[in-house]
């Protein structure tokens, strides 16, 4: 929420960062660069801390000629990739156009307690096979955003393994359990009198250590990990170290436009989903949506952005050309040029004319997965992949959202019988053939 304190301490920051532009000994070439990288960087940010550190390190980096440190730790219990977590790591892939080394942390270690942030009860810790399976997946996922020929990646297993009980104890000295109950969670369980579990209080410890171990210059994470990413700053000082820069990316709305991103709510856009399907879901998102994910999800700059945003004032009400291109950009990132623009047809072929999509995913139904002919058609949509759960085709089929051969399917009490090709719509978006199997 922005306060008058708020915008006094930003007005503030821009004052002196002013100010250290104007005593800088360098060209006026020199400092436009400068400016610029500064923009995109910050660009999106909802909390840094500071703005003017953040130049300084720039300002080092520049002149000694050596790249900073960008760090962002990755807990490994949560593999699958949506729009909502490249935001931040759309942040880091600008640190890497600048030139900047982007260190990933997969806390391997960490993951093995398990972060409660957020969390009204002791999280359940994750086997080292569970945390290995979950990494790997990771490590996959990130290169669609990042440039892994520029991008570090660690185990923070590396050194947190081999720290002694003396070590442990070292770094715990270094904090209070009275600012550790400061943190929101904790907070909030002691007075329920839920338990909080010692080895809790470890997590922001470990990964705060995580930061003096790289010795890094600036550490991103999401608006939940603020309490994590100031423990990494307090530890570097007590370990005389400079403390890094903390910069906090917003939590993205998903496409209900209200609630955080999550696969648990149906409201996300994954990174790996097909690319008619991911043009089709950022169609669908509210229209006072459509600046923030150029700004948080896209490669445009500051003043593209700017440029977007008044061709959107300018016209209101007719947003649908400028959602367009936000789709064709993302999608373009994702698949490419080419699937971009066959998803841009395909969707004015479906929304636009109402027709069918020329590609459509075929299912296959084996003649030995029905009864007397028939299939249910709970379990039919279970087959084409749409759905996680027999559940939620149930709740799809209520909303009045499944239609077979055009016909909207009125209820759950339904065997479907499987004998000539036939097509099956859930929702907008998703068409599938189903054929016949020998």
């Amino acid at each position: 929420m922005i306060t008058k304190n708020n915008l006094q301490e930003s007005q503030q920051d821009e004052n002196e960062v002013e100010e250290i532009f104007q005593e800088l000994e360098i060209s006026e070439e020199e400092k436009k660069k400068l400016k610029e990288e500064l923009n995109i960087l910050t660009q999106g940010v909802a909390d840094l801390i500071s703005k003017d550190d953040l130049l300084a390190r720039l300002i080092s980096s520049r002149q000694k000629k050596k790249p900073l440190k960008v760090k962002l730790g990755l807990d490994p219990s949560a593999p699958d990739i949506h729009l909502g977590h490249t935001v931040v790591l759309n942040k880091l892939k600008q640190f890497q156009s600048f030139g900047h080394e982007v260190h990933l942390i997969i806390g391997d270690f960490t993951g093995m307690i398990g972060d409660p942030s957020g969390k009204s009860e002791t999280r359940k810790q994750l086997t080292e096979e569970e945390v290995e399976e979950n990494a790997r997946t990771y490590q996959e996922q990130f290169s669609r955003v990042l440039d892994p020929d520029k991008t570090i990646l660690h185990f923070n297993s590396d050194w947190l393994g081999d720290l002694m009980l003396e070590d442990i104890i070292n770094i715990a000295s270094r904090y209070t359990v009275a600012r550790m109950l400061e943190r929101d969670d904790f907070a909030t369980r002691m007075a329920d009198n839920k338990p909080i579990a010692i080895h809790e209080f470890f997590y922001p410890l470990l990964q705060g250590y995580d930061s003096v171990a790289l010795d890094a210059d600036v550490e991103l994470g999401g608006t939940d990990q603020r309490f994590n990413l100031l423990v990494g700053r307090r530890l570097q000082r007590e370990f005389d170290q400079t403390p890094q820069v903390v910069m906090m990316m917003p939590l993205l709305e998903g496409l209900d436009g209200s609630q955080k991103m999550s696969k648990s709510l149906d409201n996300y856009i994954g990174i790996n989903e097909s690319s008619q399907e991911m043009y089709g879901k950022v169609m669908s998102l509210p229209d006072d949506l459509i600046i923030r994910y150029f700004e948080l999800v896209t490669d445009l700059t500051p003043a593209e952005v700017e440029k977007e945003r008044k061709k959107l004032q300018k016209d209101a009400t007719n947003p649908m050309k400028i959602k367009k291109k936000l789709a064709h950009n993302i999608v373009t990132t994702y698949h490419g040029e080419d699937e971009a623009e066959k998803a841009a047809r395909e969707f004015d072929k479906v929304f636009s004319q109402g027709q069918k999509p020329e590609d459509m995913k075929e299912v296959i139904i084996p003649a030995a997965d029905l009864e007397e002919g028939k299939l249910w058609i709970v379990k039919l949509i279970a087959a084409t992949g749409f759905v996680d759960s027999n559940s939620e085709a149930r709740r799809l089929i209520k909303q009045g959202a499944v239609r077979l051969n055009d016909e909207k399917v009125e209820t759950i009490d339904y065997d479907v019988p499987i004998t000539e090709e036939m097509i099956l719509q859930v929702g907008k978006r998703r068409f599938a053939r189903i054929r016949r199997g020998d």
